[in-house]
């Protein structure tokens, strides 16, 4: 069955520390989201590839996922070269969705960057009927940004001040790669324990720029329509 928003990232947890509240909110509305993992992780520091596809479906089922697919490109080295951009372009025809959310192509980890535009190029071209692949062609109507590592200033932001309680559960799932007392494996900027606070700090700083609590930030290819003038700054106080 189609999906509404595909959300497509390099790495298992990459969805979940930019834009879950944002997948949650769709859900609540009443429209379905995959994700996609591009790589298995099986270069990351910490855990290992197994682990991270067991946590992956865990938080998935958090977040209330329809599905959640984890491909074999390359991790660590994620290429932009016509086999990856053919598998990704008949996954986005087979899955038909109206919107596609993936990495801000000008990142601090080249991964994501690529996966960016890797994944901008396979929406585009999806809607090519001249490229063949096992399902017909299909192009979403929007490609939108989330930022993994820099911040970037946002075409539009999303208030997911109810969800972050859930947010939180969903990025803990992965235990392999956040702070854990217990674990003996090397430290990483992730595994800091002040980490997941700094990804709360973020989402702090895109709800204050809407007048709310916590929101998630978003760069589009072309500004979004807005029928109502009025309804997107309601709630606003005076001069904020």
């Amino acid at each position: 069955m189609p999906v509404d928003v595909l959300a497509i990232a390099a790495h298992a947890d990459d969805v979940e520390l930019t834009c879950g509240g944002t997948l949650m909110r769709c859900a609540a509305s009443g429209r379905k989201f995959g994700i996609v993992d591009l790589t298995r992780g099986e270069m990351g520091t910490r855990g290992d590839a197994a682990t991270r596809k067991q946590e992956s479906q865990k938080a998935a089922e958090i977040l209330g996922a329809s599905f959640r697919e984890m491909l074999d490109l390359t991790d660590g080295g994620l290429r932009q070269d016509r086999e990856a951009e053919l598998q990704i372009i008949d996954l986005i025809r087979r899955e038909k969705p109206r919107v596609i959310l993936t990495s801000y192509p000008a990142d601090r980890h080249p991964d994501h960057a690529r996966a960016g535009r890797l994944v901008a190029d396979a929406a585009f071209y999806a809607g090519l009927r001249k490229i063949e692949t096992a399902h017909p062609a299909h192009r979403p109507q929007a490609t939108v940004f989330f930022s993994t590592g820099y911040v970037h200033p946002p075409t539009f932001v999303v208030d997911v001040t109810p969800f972050m309680e859930k947010r939180r559960e969903a990025m803990r799932a992965f235990r392999s790669q956040f702070h854990d007392p217990e674990s003996q494996e090397p430290q990483t900027i992730l595994s800091q324990k002040s980490f997941l606070e700094m990804i709360d700090a973020r989402a702090r700083h895109f709800g204050f720029l809407i007048g709310v609590e916590f929101a998630e930030g978003f760069v589009s290819e072309r500004p979004p329509r807005i029928d109502d003038i009025v309804a997107p700054f309601e709630g606003f106080e005076p001069g904020f």
